[in-house]
């Protein structure tokens, strides 16, 4: 017994021995005896591999006669090479810097889809797994894995699942952290969570919760919770708890689900250890809560998108392990309090987008950790040279003294300065900072993005900017720089990914072989001088995906170089330019959502062939010629992604292809403006997410189809200056229940004015003038609900697949042809004018207080004018000139303050006009040709307020000379009795024999009493 007890002891010592010159002894040991994988679980990740789609060959180490233990994403125990993790996320951003296009393409391919198979649960001691940021194409979450109880961690958020939450997940009694984060999937109820004792980590994001009532009462309950992720579940009501539980939550996300209770839930409030606080998106108001200021251990604090109206309180600036502050986008008022100096921890500040002005503060100079900030829209009004003063603070008091001594030193300096700042992000934008932007920008060298669009800065580009050798973005658009940009600018941007700078009068100058050190996904320098030549150098740019070099007097032909580029743009714009040449076929698009705008240029020959992922398309104001058959009709098997599609104002002929049915997607179409003829093609009825229509300005003829009011969705028809015949369809009004503007001007329509029209409660512009219609103006006019409201308009802007779209018009408003486009959505108009419309104007009219302009000019219309006209204090136009209009001028016109048109000319109107500023300030030619007197007429009223001359019966005629209608009675009463007379014995013979005897008797009776008379007097 003692020598095997010694035997042990020796062998302990010797074992003890080699752990300590050998350590991994156990763990590694040669190939013979190294620990490998378990066969069966080898097996089950076979055919779990077998069942998954991977585009990318993510798991191609899957294979062979390789240790499972070594193939990517598996981890397995060093001791029993059994497979205790699976680590197969897809990371969506792989990269430590802002993710460019081929990064998010990478992504999207090296996600995972296809099935999870059963032979995981074959993996019985795995704890740890890991399949979120892939795509599983909305399958359901498997139900068996609520059967692998070792379980520790799972996650499968933003991995594609949808359907119902399985309530046997709660079965993982072991789970630490659970991550379902997906926005295809809900849950009813948090029951099945309340086994989950030993929950650390909880991650709902995006989760259907809206009738999940038991949220905070369970999830109150669980009391390991750390961390708790419920972001956009669409939690507007938390049932009340009687008492807080959370005592170790840290990490808290509530955001983007718009409580309905504008206030702060008060359990929030009472969780004074939270690190984390994430309130962004939830309509909150008021004044940011006193009750925040106990939360002093927060790190992160995100208020953002919400409605907080108060001032930035100062105990916020006391948050002294505050690292991350985000107050964007409130009601926020007042100044930045120098005390935000005390904020020494920050590492990122954001307070853009509030009622927020005054200066930069000075003790911002202070933040030596800062590595973003955020200022934009804070109305600083201060130079950008004093802001940049501030910002290089954290410089030591030497190197500042020399700065403010001499500043170009200091930037021959700028290599050993960039060693003190940190700062990475500036957003400046939309301020109002003046003066030119200072050479000492070039000093701030780990600058990786830099805003500073939209505000007042003149002078020109400075050469330091070709120092920041970090920078990735750079904006800035919109503002009044001038002078010349050339190679110096860009000498060192080798990084630069983003540059915009549109709205400047910049010029650039470079050499024609010039070769950037950059290379670049989007380039805007919209109304830059960069003209006459296409600039070469964009040839060489392989990256660039986002182009708009707009209105840069540019008159030349597109190098064949460049266009070889088109299949990577998702948008280019060359419009109003000078270009000249045809558009090459462009078959090849990457993105499925690109735009093309190359409108108003010289372009000219055949429409090209295009690749069905271009989504808009702008070729309007060209020269381009032919028919458009070949480009509608071209691969018709195959669905278009256009969206929207813009020929007008071209040079293209024959008929409209009856080739639609392809291009479904469209949302807005114009081939307005060429030599069309022939009818709409039945195809368009196909066209159902169709929101806006323009056919104007083309030879088209026939009558409306019917399969038209297949596209219940316009919003927008415009048929004006065509052809058209037959009546206005009935079911136009019945179809287009969203129909804004109906403009059907100069065709042939004929019939009355179908009484459905009133069934479009959105209209806002109705134009029917110039046609052959008949009939009355429907009484039913006042259900033009838009018209009716002096309420923010109807918007015609059409939102689609992440950008905007807004139509335009040409409209006859005030005789002049006016277009609208941005300003189109406020446009009111009626305009009747030009037909054979009859009867009275309908006392309904007068309802629709928001009308603009109202023309029912050149008809037969009778009657007078409506009695309530007053009440539409809207009207800036109304002409209601040669019709049949009787009675006097409406008293209640006078209070038309805006009206800057009318027209009541050739009508039968009597009386005085009534006395008011507004309607004197108008010319007589608004009143010529009724029967009307006072000013702005010359004719003065009588005391009874009539014309004078009316009375007496004198007038003036078209000429303007006066007539006495007395002596012309009397004139016209002789010659009608003396046809009367004559013309009767001229024709008839025995009259005439009767007369003529009549006047012999007459003579011998009148002879006799003469004889006799004188005779007596004899």
């Amino acid at each position: 017994m003692i020598m095997a007890g010694s035997l042990r002891a020796v062998t302990f010592l010797f074992l003890v021995f080699l752990i300590i010159i050998h350590p991994n002894f156990f763990c590694n040991g040669d190939s013979q005896s190294e620990i490998r994988c378990i066969e069966s679980e080898r097996n089950a990740l076979l055919k779990f591999k077998q069942h998954l789609q991977d585009p990318s060959n993510r798991l191609v180490s899957w294979a062979g006669d390789v240790d499972c233990c070594q193939w990517v994403g598996v981890v397995c125990s060093n001791l029993t090479g059994h497979v205790h993790e699976l680590r197969l996320r897809s990371h969506p951003f792989l990269v430590d810097h802002f993710p460019t296009k081929d990064d998010l393409k990478a992504y999207e391919t090296s996600q995972l889809g296809g099935k999870i198979h059963r032979s995981l649960l074959n993996l019985k001691h795995l704890n740890y797994l890991d399949l979120s940021f892939n795509n599983f194409g909305g399958s359901k979450i498997p139900i068996f894995l609520s059967s692998m109880g070792s379980l520790r961690h799972l996650n499968l958020s933003n991995a594609g699942f949808g359907g119902m939450i399985p309530y046997q997940l709660g079965n993982l009694s072991n789970l630490h952290y659970l991550g379902l984060g997906n926005y295809a999937l809900y849950a009813n109820n948090f029951q099945w969570l309340s086994g989950l004792s030993l929950l650390q980590h909880l991650d709902m994001s995006q989760v259907d919760l809206q009738k999940a009532f038991d949220f905070l009462p369970v999830t109150n309950k669980l009391p390991s919770l750390l961390e708790l992720h419920v972001s956009g579940c669409g939690l507007q009501f938390f049932s009340p708890i009687t008492r807080v539980n959370f005592s170790s939550l840290a990490i808290l996300d509530l955001s983007d689900n718009h409580f309905n209770d504008s206030l702060i839930p008060t359990w929030v409030l009472g969780l004074n250890n939270l690190v984390s606080l994430d309130l962004n998106g939830n309509n909150l108001q008021g004044p940011i809560p006193p009750s925040l200021q106990n939360m002093t251990s927060l790190t992160n604090l995100d208020l953002s998108s919400n409605n907080f109206n108060s001032t930035i309180p100062n105990w916020m600036y006391g948050f002294s392990r505050l690292e991350f502050l985000n107050l964007q986008d409130n009601n926020l008022q007042g100044t930045v309090s120098s005390a935000i100096g005390n904020l020494t921890s920050a590492i990122s500040i954001d307070l853009s987008f509030n009622e927020l002005e005054g200066k930069v503060p000075r003790s911002l100079g202070n933040l030596c950790n800062l590595r973003a900030l955020n200022f934009g829209n804070l109305k600083c009004g201060q130079e950008i040279s004093e802001i940049l003063e501030t910002l290089l603070g954290c410089v030591s008091e030497g190197l500042e003294l020399l700065y403010m001594y001499d500043a170009q030193l200091f930037g021959h300096l700028s290599s050993e300065i960039a060693q003190f700042k940190n700062l990475a992000k500036l957003n400046l934008g939309y301020n109002s900072i003046s003066g030119p932007i200072p050479v000492s920008l070039g000093n701030i060298l780990s600058l990786t993005y830099l805003s500073l669009s939209s505000n007042q800065f003149s002078g020109t580009l400075p050469h330091t900017f070709g120092q920041l050798a970090n920078l990735e973005y750079f904006h800035v658009e919109t503002n009044v720089l001038e002078g010349a940009v050339s190679e110096v600018h860009f000498a060192n941007l080798t990084r630069l990914r983003y540059f915009v700078a549109s709205g400047n009068q910049l010029t650039l100058k470079m050499s024609p072989d010039w070769v950037p050190p950059f290379q670049l996904e989007s380039l805007q320098l919209r109304s830059w001088h960069l003209g006459p030549k296409f600039p070469q150098w964009l040839c060489s740019q392989k990256h660039l995906s986002n182009l708009d070099i707009s209105n840069t007097r540019i008159s030349d032909l597109v190098p064949p170089s460049f266009w070889s580029l088109s299949s990577q743009f998702s948008y280019l714009n060359l419009s109003n330019n000078q270009i000249h040449g045809e558009i090459p076929n462009i078959l090849e698009v990457v993105d499925s959502s690109t735009t093309f705008d190359l409108s108003s240029n010289q372009f000219k020959g055949p429409l090209p062939f295009l690749s069905s992922n271009v989504s808009v398309l702008h070729l309007f104001n060209n020269s381009l010629s032919g028919s458009i058959s070949q480009f509608v009709c071209y691969k018709m098997n195959e669905s278009k992604q256009m969206e929207v599609l813009n020929l007008g104002g071209n040079l293209l002929s024959g008929e409209i292809p009856d080739c639609w049915m392809s291009w479904q997607n469209l949302v807005a179409m114009n081939l307005g403006n060429n030599n069309f003829t022939g009818s709409i093609p039945s195809s368009f009825g196909s066209l159902i997410l169709l929101e806006s229509l323009h056919l104007h300005n083309n030879k088209l003829s026939g009558e409306l189809p019917m399969l038209l009011k297949n596209c219940s969705n316009l919003m927008t028809i415009d048929f004006r200056e065509n052809e058209f015949v037959g009546d206005i369809p009935s079911w136009v009004g019945q179809s287009f229940t969203e129909l804004f503007m109906l403009n059907l001007r100069s065709n042939n329509f004929h019939g009355h004015i179908p009484k459905e029209l009133c069934a479009l409660t959105v209209l806002q512009i109705l134009d029917l003038a110039d046609n052959k219609l008949s009939g009355t103006i429907p009484r039913c006019i006042n259900n033009f609900s838009a018209m009716a409201s002096d309420n923010d308009p109807y918007d015609p802007t059409i939102y689609f697949d992440r950008r905007w779209f807004s139509d335009n018009a040409v409209l006859v408003i005030k005789g002049k042809v006016v277009e609208y486009s941005s300003i189109l959505k406020f446009v009111k108009s009626v305009d009747l004018s030009k037909n054979n419309l009859s009867g009275e104007i309908p006392e309904e009219v007068t309802s629709l207080h928001g009308l603009q302009s109202l023309n029912l000019s050149h008809n037969l219309l009778s009657g007078s004018i409506p009695e309530k006209i007053g009440t539409m204090g809207s009207l800036e136009s109304i002409d209601f000139s040669t019709n049949q209009l009787s009675g006097q001028i409406q008293p209640s016109m006078s209070s038309l303050t805006f009206l800057s048109l009318l027209n009541l000319s050739n009508n039968k109107l009597i009386g005085k006009i009534p006395s008011s500023t507004q309607l004197q300030s108008f010319s007589a030619s608004s009143f010529i040709g009724n029967e009307l007197c006072g000013p702005p007429l010359t004719d003065s009223c009588s005391p009874n307020g009539m014309n004078p001359k009316t009375k007496s019966g004198r007038s003036k005629d078209g000429n303007g000379l006066e007539v006495d209608w007395f002596y012309v009675s009397m004139a016209l009463g002789f010659v009608v009795g003396f046809w009367s007379v004559c013309g009767s014995l001229l024709l008839n013979k025995q009259w005439r024999i009767l007369y003529f005897q009549f006047l012999n008797q007459m003579g011998h009776k009148l002879g006799n009493v003469v004889a006799r008379t004188w005779g007596c007097c004899l």
